[in-house]
């Protein structure tokens, strides 16, 4: 591939084989930004920092015309003729030729090639020129072009820039693959290009693979800076088994306004019809609303596999954020299907997981330096029909909650308050579970902190009171309250020694733990309903909390002493944790009697030991892993293990996990992004569940990149609620600088750590 001067035929080179340098021929800094499959780049724009519009701009009238020749030729007031590397300069505008003719009474120039012109990040050739001293139009013919910000080339015809904004190409061509690699470029008879309105048009444009035609559009019009336009974006395409086949996605963008826009993305899917998804978004001056629906009108997949449904489907999602100023905040969010495998059989765009209950909240908030208030709404769609109604969560309607801190002399006052009013349909129910109503809580306490460089403590009392009044209760009367009196007093001492490994300094520290906690609560609470309380994870973390249940329902019985030790080694060098240790247990002196309905109560002096392993011994690797271990039955009671690594450059991605919980779940996963060379990468996932003896999830595929497109094909195996395994395949081509069809980086990204961040990175470190 020629790279400077001449073209392999002896013809002047082109704008980009001007530029264009092999790998190792490029300045380190646009060197180390190339992907390593890349054979080459761009030479920095020599002028990128003076200001200038598309292919630079004109100078104004009275700037004076500066050209030079090896030979010159003057008629008084009439006619300059240069002729030997004739060099032109007004203001910001360049231009280097064989001859050029300066008409002076018509304020034209014309300028013979081989033609060269260089300015604010581009640079065009050519093989004559006509230029206007007075209006700065310049029109070249056989022009090519160099854009150096996108790294963008092309071919005209003809080029002209009409003025500072607007440049108008005919019979053009652009793409951002190497000189001489037409893998792929968008060819028009007409393009024009307006920088004051940020997009440009084109007519009768088509799609070149290998200068071949694929696509065909007699009409188009494209962004050509960060300012939306309306317009197709690229469409999506792939194949899914929960769809019968493949689907094909066209999205519409419509930008609107300038603070709020639409996008209608009509598909086909095959088994199943005609599909709709729309959203829409609207930006004030408080914060940004988002409107997300999916509709389906004749679904006949779902028809035929449900007798007696219309196949109409749909789903909605919504949200919205605002900021009041002063530490106020706003905040929505609602989320409701037209039927449980809605989002498992359709689901593509809506920011909508799979899940059990969809959440319906808003509220206000405030966060200040000492105080936290917020009060919401708050209510959920059960999706699954095979919930049974008891087990459905309650409506908070509302909830508020209050919580403030602030300082004494020696002591610390702090207060955290919550009042809610629950309700669910309860009219089939019986017993606490047909109950509803309101309960207010309360904690105020009272510490005296005290710190120092080589330790703490921090004792403190504390009333924990709860109030309800509630309808529908069966058990006596529906008001009442509970008072439980807390104490706690948190102790811990700091050590820490420098030493060296491998040259490298560190400093190691030995954090010993004391914590006491005390809580008077009486045994049996199970006259209480369970609104929304629940029985803790025992974790490493839930050695320092006196209360073993999340909620206001409960409040545990306490009389334990936990004693935990945590060691860390940092480097000195970069101040980053290499790794952490901790291991702790509680001891308790009583036993345990406030259950939730027969969970949560002990009787055994000693905790299992929780520990925590945190391993960061390269900047691109961490290793994790928390666990519990019964000293008295010698085994695991739970386990969670990862390991995280990605190259510098996020060409390689590996993760591996395992999760394990005694006598409920097992399971191991892997996942991988591996080059095979330097523009093939192979994609992998694979989860095994241990107790179900069987794949649960997996993930295969195979990416191509060269320097100006990528492909990507997947196939992905996903359990569904059936306990069925489901397939897909996806795809996704990107043309760099004009984005990218299908969708399989979305469902990569999710289940391999750091692909996201590759896919940023894939043309270059940003």
């Amino acid at each position: 591939m020629p790279v400077a001067g001449l073209s392999a035929a002896g013809t002047p080179p082109t704008a980009a084989e001007l530029d264009w340098r092999p790998k190792d021929r490029l300045p380190d800094t646009v060197r180390n930004s190339l992907p390593a499959f890349c054979e080459g780049g761009y030479l920095p724009s020599v002028t990128e920092s003076e200001p200038g519009g598309v292919f630079g701009e004109g100078a104004a009238a009275d700037v004076p015309l500066h050209a030079s020749g090896l030979d010159a030729r003057y008629e008084v007031d009439s006619e300059l003729y240069l002729k030997g590397d004739v060099r032109l300069r007004q203001g910001n505008f360049q231009a280097t030729g064989s001859e050029a003719r300066y008409n002076q009474s018509a304020g034209q120039v014309a300028i013979q090639g081989p033609l060269v012109s260089r300015g604010n990040g581009f640079l065009l050739t050519g093989d004559h020129a006509e230029y206007s001293v007075d209006t700065g139009r310049f029109d070249i013919n056989t022009a090519t072009f160099l854009l150096h910000g996108p790294e963008m080339r092309g071919r005209a015809e003809s080029l002209s820039r009409m003025d500072d904004s607007r440049v108008e190409i005919r019979e053009g061509m652009l793409t951002t693959c190497g000189p001489r690699q037409n893998d792929w470029s968008v060819v028009a008879s007409e393009i024009e290009l307006d920088q004051s309105e940020g997009f440009g048009t084109a007519k009768h444009v088509r799609l070149e693979v290998l200068d071949v035609p694929v696509f065909y559009w007699p009409y188009a019009s494209f962004p050509i800076d960060d300012r939306r336009k309306s317009g197709f974006l690229y469409p999506q395409f792939g194949s899914s088994s929960a769809g019968s086949g493949a689907f094909l996605a066209v999205p519409y963008y419509l930008n609107l306004a300038p603070h709020y826009d639409a996008t209608l993305t009509p598909q086909y899917i095959h088994g199943r019809g005609l599909f709709n998804e729309a959203e829409g978004r609207y930006l004030s001056s408080l914060g940004e609303t988002t409107l997300q629906l999916g509709y389906i009108d004749n679904d006949s997949t779902y028809r035929d596999e449900n007798p007696g449904e219309s196949g109409q489907r749909w789903a909605l999602d919504a949200t919205t954020r605002a900021a009041f100023g002063g530490g106020w905040r706003g905040y929505g969010d609602f989320s409701v299907v037209s039927d449980e495998d809605y989002l498992s059989d359709l689901n593509r765009s809506l920011e909508i997981n799979q899940t059990t209950h969809l959440q319906r909240k808003g509220g206000v908030r405030y966060q200040g330096p000492n105080q936290y208030f917020d009060v919401y709404l708050n209510d959920y769609q059960t999706v699954s029909d095979r919930i049974a109604q008891a087990n459905k969560p309650y409506a908070q309607l509302p909830e508020a909650l209050y919580a403030g801190t602030t300082e004494a002399g020696i002591f610390e006052a702090g207060l955290e308050s919550q009042y809610t009013w629950f309700h669910r349909d309860n009219d089939t129910l019986t017993g606490l579970d047909r109950a509803n109503g309101q309960r207010f809580r309360a904690r105020p306490e009272l510490a005296v902190p005290m710190r120092a460089l080589w330790g703490y403590s921090r004792p403190s009392v504390s009333v924990d009171y709860t109030r309800y009044d509630l309808e529908d209760y069966t058990n006596g009367d529906g008001s009442f309250d509970r008072t439980v009196p807390v104490v706690e007093w948190d102790n811990g001492l700091y050590f820490d020694r420098q030493s060296s490994l491998f040259d490298v300094p560190y400093n190691q520290t030995l954090e010993p733990r004391l914590y006491y906690a005390w809580a008077d609560a009486e045994a049996d609470q199970n006259d209480i309903p369970a609104f929304d309380t629940a029985l803790q994870t025992f974790r490493f973390e839930q050695l320092f909390r006196p209360d073993r249940f999340v909620g206001g329902d409960r409040v545990g019985d306490a009389n334990q002493l936990t004693v935990a030790l945590t060691s860390r080694f940092n480097d000195l060098v970069t101040g980053a944790e290499r790794a952490r240790f901790s291991i702790g247990q509680v001891q308790y002196f009583k036993d345990r009697e406030v259950t939730l309905f027969g969970e949560g109560g002990g009787d055994r002096s000693r905790s299992p030991l929780a520990g925590e392993v945190v391993l960061n011994p390269l900047k691109n690797l961490q290793i994790r892993s928390s666990g519990l271990w019964d000293p008295e039955t010698g085994e695991t009671e739970e386990g969670r293990s990862q390991l995280v690594f990605h190259s510098e450059d996020y060409r390689y991605l590996a993760t591996v996990g395992h999760t394990y919980s005694k006598g409920e779940l097992e399971q191991s996963d892997i996942g991988a992004v591996i080059p095979a060379t330097d523009r093939v990468s192979l994609i992998g996932r694979w989860v095994y569940d241990s107790d179900l003896d069987r794949t649960v999830g997996s993930l295969a595929g195979v990416e191509y990149n060269n320097c100006c497109w990528s492909v990507q094909v997947v196939h992905q195996n996903y359990l569904t609620d059936d306990e069925e395994l489901d397939s897909r395949l996806l795809f996704q081509v990107q043309l760099r600088g004009l984005g990218g069809s299908g969708g399989s980086s979305t469902s990569i990204s999710e289940a391999i750590y750091g692909f996201d961040e590759r896919e940023r990175r894939r043309f270059g470190t940003p």
